[in-house]
């Protein structure tokens, strides 16, 4: 049977590896991007990126001083009887300590930091019950310099494909340089202002060499991906071919009098992992093993 300990175990080694170790399709977006590079300082930056990942690998270190915030999507059996939540808060502060992770979390108004990356709703659990035995946990680790550059805006439907297409790429030239480029973009379209949000920000997890399955969706995907990508501010805003490694979107039916489309910039260090935990205790940590 799960235990709590089971749980904060299996945590501090997902947050171990998210922050050391990128999913495959990033890591691999970013050596085809390195390679591709003709003008030579954005080929210098992104020889900076694939050496600071090789690094990070044989340190077994963080890739960025920049852990971020975790923000954690956990999906249940429907007879869980484990106090996952307990488990994650336990793992998060075990794991700022032991790996480390930079104590980010701090009350928005008054600013004090209780050094362990745990507060009001913090970490954030994002909670669904699935028709599986095990536990899966899935952590996305969100830095300022990315999140700050997200945006939301709601729109008429009148402005249609068009006004979607004018605020991402008006939103990706406004951040410029900020959220560290080349960036993955996580965009939600439909719903409401705060269904939007949550759909850019879940637009993040999936990889970004799979188009959504909606063939439309698929071909809007490709056709912002290539128009960022001739906005010419590349890797760090120095110049070059790729501003954007990758673009996924999601998307709700919404009120026939609405259009709400959220965008969520992440870093290059597209950091995200997961693990699942069996009913005898055992682990898998699918995005990593390979």
């Amino acid at each position: 049977m799960v235990t709590e300990e089971d749980i904060q175990n299996a945590t501090v080694e997902l947050l171990r590896k998210t922050v050391v170790k990128l999913p495959a399709d990033v890591e691999e977006a970013l050596r085809k991007a390195y390679a591709s590079e003709t003008d030579e300082v954005p080929r210098m930056q992104m020889k900076a990126i694939v050496d600071n990942i090789d690094m990070a690998l044989k340190g077994n270190t963080p890739m960025c001083q920049d852990t971020g915030v975790t923000i954690f999507y956990a999906a249940l059996p429907k007879d869980c009887k484990v106090d996952v939540e307990k488990g994650i808060v336990d793992g998060v502060r075990k794991a700022t300590k032991d790996v480390p992770l930079r104590p980010n979390a701090v009350h928005p108004l008054t600013r004090k930091n209780p050094g362990d990356n745990v507060g009001e709703r913090m970490p954030f659990i994002n909670w669904k019950v699935h028709g599986k035995d095990y536990i899966e946990i899935t952590v996305m680790t969100k830095g300022a310099g990315s999140e700050n550059m997200s945006q939301l805006a709601m729109l008429t439907p009148t402005q249609g494909l068009k006004g979607i297409k004018e605020f991402i790429l008006n939103a990706v030239l406004k951040a410029g340089s900020n959220p560290c480029p080349p960036t993955i973009l996580g965009v939600g379209i439909g719903g409401s202002s705060d269904i939007a949000m949550k759909l850019a920000k879940e637009a993040l997890l999936r990889p970004i060499n799979q188009r959504h399955k909606d063939p439309e969706i698929a071909k809007l995907e490709t056709n912002l991906l290539e128009a960022i990508n001739m906005l010419g501010i590349g890797p760090m805003g120095l110049g070059g071919k790729t501003t954007c490694l990758g673009l996924n979107i999601e998307y709700a039916y919404c009120h026939t009098a609405s259009l709400p489309v959220g965008l969520n910039v992440q870093c290059w260090a597209g950091r995200r992992g997961t693990v699942r935990i069996y009913p005898d205790g055992r682990t898998a940590y699918p995005t990593h093993e390979r």
